[in-house]
């Protein structure tokens, strides 16, 4: 069977928006990308349920990056679901840790300061992944066609996911989900918030080569790689 893609959307605390969660089910049974925030855990539990996700078929649970939003139920579905959970090494210290400025830039005092309070994970919540990741790593050995894509910036353990694509009205060929390099909120462009914005655009340009149809972000609408494209023709997100 080819295999199915699912964008779970979920509501983050505090009005922030919402962030994305992607369910893939092929023959050999379900793969998640990024697992959101917490607060928000029974409702990605009744998209599971939708789709037939239950114990002992979700295979893998893979984190793009270590920030709060995509890692929050990690822990709890590795528990319940008996999935093994995936991460570049990089990004580990957010998890085990439960801060998202672990082994990033300096960034904004105000933030560093009120993140953990806001943002900070339950000892619960907190895990140390069961796979490492890297660039190039083939996932085909837990039944997941799929390459592991290094995208540093946004953290410097920020990988993207490429596999092949499920919607043909965005594209039938190969798939990105990029985590938080790119996002489309109103068009598609790098994300407002990065920890090395020359590193990321560095990420970004590596893209540019290859041959993706489609990008699954981590935040907003999936989007065509030709949108990207032609959005920077002259372009400030590779400069």
């Amino acid at each position: 069977m080819p295999q199915e893609i699912k964008t779970i959307r979920l509501l983050l605390p505090y009005k922030l928006g919402s962030v994305n969660c992607y369910l893939i089910k092929n023959e050999g049974g379900f793969f998640l990308i990024d697992t959101g925030f917490s607060n928000n855990r029974a409702e990605l539990e009744k998209e599971f349920a939708k789709a037939g996700c239950v114990p002992g078929n979700l295979k893998l649970v893979i984190i793009t990056h270590g920030d709060f939003d995509h890692t929050g139920n990690a822990a709890y579905l590795r528990g319940k679901f008996a999935a093994q959970i995936a991460m570049h090494f990089d990004d580990f210290g957010m998890a085990e840790r439960g801060d998202m400025f672990w082994n990033r830039g300096k960034g904004n005092s105000i933030l560093r300061m009120l993140a953990p309070m806001l943002f900070g994970f339950k000892k619960s919540d907190r895990f140390t992944p069961d796979i490492t990741l890297e660039d190039g790593y083939n996932l085909s050995g837990y039944g997941f066609d799929a390459k592991v894509l290094s995208l540093p910036g946004h953290s410097k353990g920020s990988i993207g996911i490429v596999t092949s694509g499920s919607d043909p009205s965005l594209g039938s060929g190969q798939a990105l989900f990029c985590g938080d390099l790119l996002g489309n909120i109103d068009k598609p462009a790098l994300n407002s918030i990065m920890d090395d914005l020359t590193v990321a655009k560095a990420s970004a340009k590596k893209l540019m080569s290859l041959e993706i149809d489609t990008v699954y972000p981590g935040h907003g609408t999936p989007f065509l790689m030709e949108q990207l494209i032609n959005e920077y023709q002259q372009p400030e997100i590779v400069s």
